[in-house]
């Protein structure tokens, strides 16, 4: 699986016709997403330092040097990535505990699920989101 993919293992929630939004089964859904996807990117950071570690080696030729510098430092820009991915789902599951997971923290509207689904840490609906973005780019 890739360090920013959400687990394939767990099928999309299927919506019951007239159940309430953000219910126990949708919570423990998205709890189950959340929590396998901080494990998978846990994981992936103590493979980067053990490899780091165990590949470290004092080339004498200066391009192998350069080359494995390079790997390294594309190698730890994905991990501070994920570092900060890490971060957006904590949030995410404290969210949960809160019950406010689910709702846009901008106007209180449902988010939905689908689009949880396609990005579990969303805080924002699809209208607020936009918006955002159309401030951020008349900003540039």
């Amino acid at each position: 699986m890739g360090s920013t993919q959400i687990d394939a293992k767990v099928s999309p929630y299927k919506e019951k016709k007239g159940e309430e939004y953000m219910n126990e089964d949708q919570t423990s859904h998205f709890r189950t997403i959340l929590e396998g996807w901080r494990t998978d990117l846990m994981e992936e950071v103590d493979r980067t330092v053990h490899h780091m570690q165990d590949d470290a080696a004092n080339f004498p030729d200066p391009n192998d040097r350069a080359t494995q510098e390079e790997e390294f430092t594309l190698e730890l820009r994905t991990r501070d990535r994920e570092r900060k991915l890490i971060k957006k789902i904590k949030q995410s599951l404290e969210d949960l505990d809160k019950g406010d997971y689910g709702y846009c923290e901008s106007c209180g509207t449902d988010i939905g699920i689908r689009r949880l689904e396609a990005r579990p840490t969303a805080t924002l609906c699809i209208d607020c989101k936009t918006l955002d973005e159309i401030r951020e780019k008349n900003r540039v």
